[in-house]
């Protein structure tokens, strides 16, 4: 492992898990650690200072926190593009990009949220207000596309009278429009880790829609060690991930240390709920023949995960919709396949339970509660599921991997954590308050393994912690979304001290 050397923290409260297997749980403790592992915990005083000396004096420590859904360049790139979170309608958004100045060619815009919209998006508005440079609008959920004829004429695409793309042709633009070259994508990535580390980030899943293995060779070659990461393959690079003998857990090729792995396979089986294509049973509001869209059919999803499962490769399915999580669990029971279902916002109540009984990571974004609270009451009211069911998994014994799905939400875990135990922000009511989980429960989750099995600071544990400022366990909302974050380790090396 690169960097590992011994290491001494003085003085330091275990607020993770692991607290409760010491002899005096609340007092502070030293820990030794050495070739990336925690060598020993005791009481302070009763252990010989060696290595490194980190102060964790009026500090509280927690396992290293992990990210399980990124999106790497997309977010690391979206800090240069413009913010649409707060346009409030179609010609807001409009004139905002209209405004923006012209990078590289084009205006880019990201994170608008067309679903409550009391207008309708369409290409002549965009026309009028961007006129002949070529402007593109991502929204916020990824899963659909408004550009102007200027973006439609570069791209060498017909423009419908929407102006909107929706599914893969929406994909595909973001595909181009982050293809900035590997320098330009390199150095983005480099600021997110560190910006990630600065807020206990050990590790992250990146979920990019495109070939990772080759940019995770290129930037570990370059020197990249700032985060663990695993990094997924797509559906349409499967054959070639086989051929390659890409396995799950295996070290990127060609690495001199092992904080790069091979990740999942991952699959997109409907859109979502912003764009309504979130597979569902009963339809959307207004629309009586819309119940979302399956964009991949079960046998195919089960061929693809059977393929997977044989060639060593775990498995990443995003599903939204209740009819897509219901698939989605199937094909987990009939081929086996190990991994995680990502998003799970909307799931039948009698297909909760089925996440523990299968073995079924539910990888999940609180954020994306609150963000999506006023649309899910209009646009899922009618529907019988249960949207974000994070009691009622974990209560069942599932799983709940926490994330982010940057950039649709800031890679943040303290924001996922206060989302996850508060069910708001902002000073509103708790939504949905039936659906909180207790503070430990979203620590946990927030750790590599998971809320059922997680990272935890006991002897012969990683070294990948976290000392913040603060006990989490009692911080109010707004405490744990700001969480001042002292120091990161990862395998005992400082990636981050404040």
């Amino acid at each position: 492992m690169i960097g590992e050397t011994a290491a001494f923290v003085r003085a330091v409260r275990v607020a993770g898990p692991g607290r409760e297997f010491l002899p005096t749980p609340g007092e502070p403790v030293d820990l030794v650690l050495a070739d990336g592992r925690i060598l020993d915990i005791a009481p302070t005083g009763n252990l010989r200072p060696r290595g490194h000396i980190i102060d964790g004096r009026d500090g509280w420590l927690l396992p290293g926190l992990w990210d399980h859904h990124v999106h790497v360049v997309q977010w690391a790139l979206s800090v240069e593009r413009i913010p649409l979170g707060d346009a409030a309608s179609a010609a807001e958004a409009a004139a905002i990009m209209g405004r923006a100045p012209v990078s590289g060619g084009r205006r880019i815009g990201v994170g608008f949220r067309d679903g409550l919209w009391p207008d309708e998006p369409t290409l002549d508005v965009l026309d009028a207000a961007t006129g002949q440079a070529p402007t593109y609008l991502v929204n916020a959920d990824v899963h659909s596309v408004w550009m102007n004829s200027a973006a439609f004429r570069r791209e060498g695409i017909e423009p419908s009278a929407s102006g909107m793309l929706r599914e893969e042709e929406a994909f595909e633009i973001s595909r181009r429009i982050n293809d900035v070259g590997s320098d330009v994508a390199d150095r983005a990535v480099e600021r997110m880790a560190r910006a990630a580390a600065a807020r206990g980030i050990v590790g992250l899943v990146d979920l990019d829609m495109t070939w990772n293995d080759e940019p995770w060779q290129r930037r570990v070659a370059r020197g990249f060690d700032a985060l663990r990461v695993s990094y997924g393959t797509y559906p349409q690079h499967l054959d070639r991930a086989i051929a390659e003998g890409l396995r799950t857990g295996d070290p990127v090729r060609g690495a001199h240390h092992d904080l790069v792995r091979v990740g999942p396979l991952k699959a997109i089986t409907d859109g979502s709920l912003g764009t309504r294509t979130a597979a569902c049973a009963h339809p959307y509001p207004g629309d009586v023949g819309n119940h979302g869209l399956l964009t991949i059919p079960p046998h195919e999803l089960e061929d693809l995960m059977t393929r997977a499962t044989a060639a060593g490769l775990e498995c990443a399915i995003h599903a939204i919709g209740d009819v897509a999580n219901a698939h989605a669990l199937d094909a987990y029971a009939r081929t086996g396949a190990v991994g995680t279902i990502e998003h799970a916002q909307l799931v039948a109540h009698a297909d909760i339970p089925r996440f523990a009984r299968l073995g079924v990571a539910a990888s999940v974004q609180p954020e994306h509660a609150l963000d999506d609270r006023d649309m899910t009451d209009a646009i899922w009211a009618e529907q019988s599921a249960q949207p974000y069911p994070l009691r009622a998994l974990a209560d069942s014994g599932g799983n709940l991997r926490f994330g982010s799905d940057a950039p649709v939400a800031p890679l943040d875990p303290w924001a996922a954590m206060a989302s996850a135990v508060f069910r708001t922000r902002d000073g509103r009511d708790a939504w949905q308050p039936h659906q909180r989980v207790d503070i430990d429960t979203a620590i946990a989750a927030s750790t590599a393994g998971g809320s059922t099995s997680p990272a935890e600071i006991a002897p012969g544990a990683r070294a990948d912690l976290v000392i913040v400022d603060a006990d989490p366990r009692t911080a109010d909302e707004r405490g744990l979304r700001s969480m001042p974050v002292r120091t990161t380790l990862i395998a005992g090396r400082v990636t981050h001290a404040s």
